[in-house]
């Protein structure tokens, strides 16, 4: 791992590469964490490789859940490409196990509680639904179950709905 750090460490100046419990790109910080215990494991170079992409991309905040699915598609087609300049390669399927994640994470939070409706996102943290013009209020979280809160109506009193993720 330290010479695949170094390497791209040439590829992004200005960033650091920290250990930590786990990989991420910090933008306030400029820092990438990573896991030193899984050294030697692709799994770990891959997840390196896709924290270096969303710092080369210069990903900072999204505005809405659809925008955070689109940084982390353009993240990882960015390690593809490091991958690739340093003679490796990500295997797909692990690319789309891990936006899948993303997708379901997305499809829960935008599931409308009351009839089941995928909605429209109206705010960062508000959805409403075009059938039934429920509304309901997310958490900030993207690594939580997602709560919903729905809006009471005129004939319903206020319900908060908890949905699973797995």
């Amino acid at each position: 791992m330290s010479e695949i750090i170094k390497k791209l460490a040439k590829l992004v100046p200005g960033v650091d590469f920290i250990v930590g419990d786990n990989f991420l790109w910090s933008p306030a910080n400029r820092t990438i964490t990573y896991n030193k215990q899984s050294s030697g494991d692709k799994l770990a170079t891959w997840s390196l490789l896709h924290e270096t992409g969303h710092a080369t991309l210069g990903h900072q905040n999204y505005e809405s859940d659809i925008d955070l699915l689109l940084m982390e598609v353009a993240a990882w087609e960015k390690a593809k490409e490091l991958a690739q300049n340093l003679n490796l390669k990500i295997d797909e399927d692990h690319i789309q196990d891990c936006l899948d994640t993303y997708r379901d994470w997305l499809h829960q939070r935008s599931t409308c509680p009351r009839c089941g409706l995928v909605s429209l996102q109206t705010s960062s943290f508000s959805y409403q639904c075009p059938n039934c013009s429920c509304t309901w209020k997310v958490t900030s979280s993207r690594f939580c179950r997602p709560y919903r809160l729905s809006k009471p109506t005129k004939t319903k009193t206020k319900t908060k709905v908890q949905t699973i993720f797995k």
